[in-house]
């Protein structure tokens, strides 16, 4: 197995992207290759801070561009071709039916990721759009919530699509076997909703592949409703963002009032909220697949730090070892034709 990382793409990159990539050789095998992207000195320099100049499973490619956070992303995609972000999508694509590396990852501009994806990689026979899916760690179990940036404006046919997408991943790689699934609303009742909603919702109600629980408001998305949520990415990139903040503010007022309280009891809560906290950190889960796409394309966050990307590193491998692409293309194959512009 190859995994390339964009080691200049992030808030905290170089360093950080480093660092992490480092960290997750112990999870790869002997056999396997960790393709470095980027500045050849600064990598060069960090493999040998850690005293893994020559290691065999560690290769870098070396990049004179990086494609900026604010970067438009079609643009930057065509004027930096030789940006870490571009060459490691290009390692995705298929040289005949194998791609170059079986994975790539990348904490930087997600809507150049995105576009560079499209472009080099493709789309799984029978995808209209590819979304992205992150799991979501809530006190009811982990949810997936797709998309979550790649498409602002889908079409109905989109939604219907990711919700067969991440009902896949949610199968093979959380190990649910009948997922709930969800279409993100702001009401229970069939009648709310703007006209996406309620097209796709029709199409999730006649699909009987699906578990389908119909729509599911923001305050039920920890509840344990669905196990999986669909949205459009505008939504789904606020819910997601919002669900970070909230989470650490949160444990972060929990601890200061303990503190507060009572002193004396701080050292012996302390342990047990940062216990809590990680198991519903974002960092920990690393990053999110972009689902539909002929490849493995792992999206991280902007401001991943290195356990992030150890994380995404980890995830990423088990996303390979359960074959999902295999199952989407399955479950895409056998859906209904579509109704007329719904996609």
């Amino acid at each position: 197995m190859r995994i390339a990382v964009d080691v200049m793409g992030g808030d905290h990159a170089p360093d950080a992207i480093l660092e992490g990539s480092l960290d997750a050789l112990p999870l790869i095998e002997p056999d396997d290759r960790l393709v470095l992207l980027g500045d050849e000195s600064v990598i060069g320099r960090g493999i040998e801070k850690r005293g893994l100049t020559g290691d065999p499973r560690l290769e870098i490619i070396a990049t004179s561009q990086i494609i900026e956070m604010d970067e438009t992303p079609v643009m930057a995609v065509r004027n930096k071709p030789d940006s870490s972000l571009v060459r490691m999508a290009q390692l995705a694509g298929r040289r005949g039916n194998v791609p170059t590396c079986d994975i790539v990852l990348s904490a930087g501009n997600t809507g150049a990721f995105v576009a560079a994806a499209m472009m080099t990689v493709r789309r799984l026979p029978g995808v209209y759009r590819p979304g992205i899916a992150v799991t979501l760690p809530t006190f009811a179990g982990p949810v997936i919530l797709c998309d979550v940036g790649a498409n602002p404006e889908p079409k109905p046919g989109h939604l219907y699509q990711y919700a067969h997408m991440a009902n896949v991943y949610a199968q093979r790689v959380t190990g649910i076997r009948e997922p709930k699934v969800a279409l993100m609303s702001i009401g229970a009742e069939e009648t709310k909703g703007n006209q996406l909603v309620k097209d796709a919702n029709k199409l999730l109600r006649t699909d009987r592949t699906l578990n389908y629980v119909g729509y599911c408001e923001g305050r039920e998305l920890f509840d344990g409703k669905a196990n999986v949520v669909v949205c459009e990415g505008f939504t789904g990139n606020v819910v997601l963002k919002l669900a970070e903040g909230l989470s650490a503010g949160l444990f972060q007022t929990i601890h200061r009032e303990i503190a507060e309280t009572d002193p004396d009891l701080a050292p012996k809560f302390t342990p047990i909220v940062k216990s809590i906290y990680r198991k519903h950190d974002y960092h920990e889960y690393g990053g999110a697949p972009l689902l539909g796409v002929n490849g493995i394309c792992v999206i991280c966050h902007g401001s991943s730090v290195a356990r992030t990307i150890k994380a995404a590193i980890r995830n990423s491998i088990e996303f390979s070892r359960h074959d999902v692409n295999a199952g989407i293309v399955e479950a895409i194959a056998g859906l209904d034709p579509m109704e007329e512009g719904a996609a």
